[in-house]
C-alpha cells in the first residue's frame, strides 16, 4: 500500500520535471492565468480523463466529474462550478462527455439496491422510462446500454440549457455552445451525439423572462 501511494509522489515529480525540461515557464503561466475556453462534465470513471483523450494541456479545460456525467438541478457542486466557468472564466463551450459501457448507467437500468446511490441513479432510470420502447427494442444488452448512455448526455445537455447561468450567458454574451458527447473505451475515439446552439429555445416553461443585463 506504502509503496504505491509513494509511487504517485515519485510519478508527479518525474513529470513536473520533464514540464519544467520541455518549457522552463510552464508552471510560471499556469500560476499566472487560468483561461480555459471548455467546462468538461464527465464521468468519475478513471478510464476517461479529460486531458489525455482531448490532448490538451492543464490550463485548457476546466473540469467536473460525477457518477455518469449528470446535470442535476439540486447539485449545488455542479451548479458552483457552472456559474465559476461561465461566469468568471468565460467558457465558450460546455461538453457533457458520457462513456460507452458507463457502470453508472447500467446500474441504473436494474433492480440491484444501491444504497445511498439509489437517489442519484434515479435521475437515470427516469431517463430510461421516457425511451424505453426504444431502448428494449435493440438487440443485446450492451447495445442498450451504450443507447441510454447517449441519451443520458443528451437529457444532461438539456438541462444544461435549462439553468439561469446558461440562459443568462446566452443573453449577455451569445455564449457557451452547449455539446454532447460519448466517449468510446474500445477505440478511443469521441462521438458526438448533441450539439445546442446559444439562445436556442426552449419549452417554454423553462425558459426564464430576461434581458440582457450588461
Amino acid at each position: 500500500m506504502n509503496n504505491l501511494f509513494e509511487q504517485l509522489l515519485a510519478n508527479n515529480k518525474e513529470w513536473a520535471a520533464e514540464q519544467v525540461a520541455r518549457d522552463k515557464d510552464f508552471f510560471k503561466r499556469l500560476q499566472d492565468q487560468q483561461a480555459p475556453k471548455f467546462l468538461w462534465i464527465g464521468c468519475s470513471d478513471s478510464r476517461v480523463p479529460a486531458n489525455e483523450i482531448t490532448n490538451t494541456q492543464p490550463g485548457e479545460i476546466f473540469v467536473h466529474r460525477n457518477v455518469a456525467n449528470m446535470v442535476i438541478h439540486t447539485d449545488m457542486n455542479l451548479l458552483t462550478v457552472l456559474e465559476y466557468a461561465v461566469k468568471v472564466l468565460g467558457v465558450e463551450h460546455i461538453l457533457v462527455v458520457g462513456h460507452y459501457g458507463c457502470g453508472g448507467v447500467r446500474a441504473s437500468m436494474t433492480q440491484t439496491n444501491y444504497g445511498i446511490i439509489n437517489p442519484w441513479l434515479k435521475h437515470i432510470k427516469d431517463v430510461y422510462r421516457l425511451h424505453k420502447d426504444e431502448i428494449d427494442a435493440l438487440g443485446s444488452h450492451d447495445a442498450q446500454v451504450d443507447r441510454l448512455t447517449e441519451l443520458n448526455v443528451i437529457e444532461q445537455v438539456n438541462n444544461l440549457a435549462k439553468t439561469i447561468t446558461v440562459q443568462q450567458a446566452w443573453a449577455d454574451e451569445k455564449r457557451p455552445h452547449l455539446h454532447g458527447w460519448v466517449y468510446g473505451l474500445k477505440d478511443g475515439l469521441i462521438n458526438p451525439v448533441y450539439h445546442v446552439p446559444p439562445c436556442t429555445p426552449q419549452d417554454p416553461v423553462y425558459e426564464f423572462n430576461l434581458k440582457s443585463s450588461l
